[in-house]
């Protein structure tokens, strides 16, 4: 386990290899660190030693993102269908496929055609950056599993990548993002998370294509010097297509920086110690204190500008079980992650209190969820209860709870588990679509419902987890309250929620919008999550079905 490598690791020269970890030090050349440890990590160098269930969970993890992907581009939604349309104009006889199609294009217009379409419904996997075994590794930053069509692209491109290997490469792209977040925060400095799952593709895709640790660096170098997202692309009370895609542009980007290191071109080195890339730049090193309130960007101050080491120490798995996916999180239906702990707190008061139904939504006299920072000032935010776009209405609190409870009340049945209300409740597209974001007992929830700072207490807690509670008080004066909900179903810490079997009912609550019967929609899933196993011509099939044989459906958005 890393907590116990980590405490066998001294201060280090450049790159030095534990049993299970790499560590790259704050002033080694963690470009290069990166670049060589997936591939190191890719061609057996450590042994085959990852644990059988880093496996299994990174094959969850790439199911679920294919299913959340498909059913979007079946609803016709903007982004993806633009991006998906775009790709298949640029022909390449040595590239890889969009969804649904044998048509060889551009990679990196793939890649950012099947991204867009696996983030679109904001449902895939979740990273809070948050790992209290390893020292220095509690930063906070978010991120998704947003990426793995990176490695299916490389995997298509060489034709050599067995499902074994392309879930190694998932495994690694995993960690290397997922450990940048648990060092550097890029939310504090108004950046989108997304940068570091760019380092992350630019690293794997180059290993996977045979790029030496130079040009990976070079490519690396290129993503962060030339294209950073600023979250200008997510601000707002209605937000655009933007948001959902900013993983899928910002790894067109990397991956085109990567074949163009692998022709020649060389791009920005040791690009974590520079002091004029964002991560010196905003927390810098020499010359002046830390500050995430007062950046200190004197330009007379040459020691603050001049050489020094990069903001952190990081360290990588390569054996073991204690990869950063292990502690990355599902989204039992669509939701923002940070509304998790109320759903959970509002099922569980539904499932111990069958009487909350009797009353209907005229019952209820008032809803007041308790949470903390950042989900009270960004989800939790009242601005947000009145959403007239899904982008939006998957980032108001309000309008999840209350879609959900909406479900329950309107049935006047509740389910008799935890789990089997996960299911029977789940979240889907069109809870989101044009007609839900306006249906009348949804918005008379949303008006029942309130917010409160659960203060020190809370924002404590957050992100080992996600610290909420729900009081709903009814008419007759009765208070029903969840008490603190920590670790909802999905999060890498519950215990107690059937995951498998809730995101089985995931994949076919998706799939049935993709494909005409529920058998074709089994076979298609167990392609996925048995392709450990798919040859290297499997492998670069597994995306393929009859894009014109899909259900036929209306845009979800009108």
């Amino acid at each position: 386990m890393l907590s116990r490598t980590f405490a066998s690791l001294r201060p280090l020269a450049p790159s030095i290899r534990h049993f299970s970890a790499v560590k790259l030090p704050a002033d080694s050349n963690q470009a290069q660190g990166i670049g060589q440890y997936a591939k190191d990590l890719l061609e057996g160098k450590f042994g085959d030693n990852v644990d059988a269930s880093v496996y299994e969970r990174v094959e969850m993890f790439h199911t679920d993102s294919v299913m959340c992907g498909i059913s979007a581009l079946a609803l016709k939604t903007n982004a993806p269908t633009i991006l998906r349309e775009e790709a298949l104009t640029y022909a390449d006889a040595k590239g890889a496929t969009v969804f649904g199609s044998s048509a060889k294009c551009a990679p990196e217009k793939v890649i950012a055609a099947n991204a867009s379409a696996v983030r679109e419904w904001d449902s895939n996997g979740t990273v809070f950056g948050f790992n209290p075994s390893i020292p220095g590794h509690d930063a906070g930053e978010f991120g998704h599993n947003d990426f793995y069509p990176v490695v299916m692209a490389a995997a298509q491109v060489t034709g050599q990548v067995d499902g074994k290997k392309a879930l190694l490469a998932m495994i690694a792209l995993d960690e290397i993002r997922g450990r940048l977040a648990e060092v550097f925060s890029l939310k504090s400095y108004k950046i989108d998370h997304v940068v570091h799952g760019a380092i992350a593709s630019a690293a794997v895709y180059g290993a996977l294509l045979g790029a030496s640790v130079e040009e990976i660096e070079s490519a690396i170098g290129m993503a962060v010097a030339h294209y950073i997202p600023f979250r200008a692309i997510r601000a707002g009370k209605q937000l655009s297509d933007s948001k959902g895609a900013s993983a899928a542009i910002s790894t067109e980007a990397a991956i085109l920086s990567v074949r163009r290191a692998m022709r020649g071109f060389v791009g920005p080195k040791d690009i974590f110690r520079n002091p004029e890339a964002i991560f010196r730049f905003f927390e810098p090193t020499t010359g002046t204190g830390k500050s995430k309130d007062n950046i200190d960007i004197t330009l007379g101050n040459k020691v603050r500008w001049g050489p020094g080491p990069s903001p952190f120490n990081f360290i990588l798995s390569h054996s073991g079980d204690d990869f950063a996916v292990m502690g990355m999180h599902f989204k039992l239906g669509l939701y923002e992650h940070q509304s998790a702990g109320a759903l959970e707190g509002a099922i569980n008061a539904l499932v111990n209190n069958p009487e909350l139904v009797s009353g209907g939504v005229d019952g209820i006299a008032g809803i007041n969820i308790i949470a903390y920072e950042p989900a009270f000032g960004i989800i939790g935010d009242p601005a947000k209860k009145d959403p007239k776009t899904r982008q939006s209405a998957d980032h108001s609190m309000a309008f999840i709870v209350s879609r959900i409870l909406q479900k329950v009340l309107k049935t006047g049945k509740v389910p008799g588990t935890m789990d089997e209300a996960w299911m029977e409740l789940m979240l889907s597209p069109y809870d989101y679509g044009k007609d839900a974001l306006y249906e009348k007992d949804t918005r008379a929830l949303m008006e029942k419902i309130t917010f409160s700072h659960g203060g020190p207490e809370y924002d404590a807690k957050y992100p080992d987890g996600i610290p909420t509670a729900i009081d709903i008080t009814l008419k007759s004066g009765k208070v029903i309250s969840s008490g603190m909900v920590m670790y909802p179903s999905g999060h890498a810490r519950n215990a107690t929620a059937d995951l498998k079997k809730i995101l089985q009912h995931k994949n076919r609550m998706l799939g049935d919008i993709v494909f005409q019967d529920r058998a074709t929609v089994d076979q298609f899933v167990n392609r996925l999550v048995t392709m450990k196993d798919a040859s290297a011509a499997d492998a670069c099939t597994l995306y393929d079905f009859d894009f014109s044989k899909m259900k036929q459906h209306d845009c979800i958005d009108g």
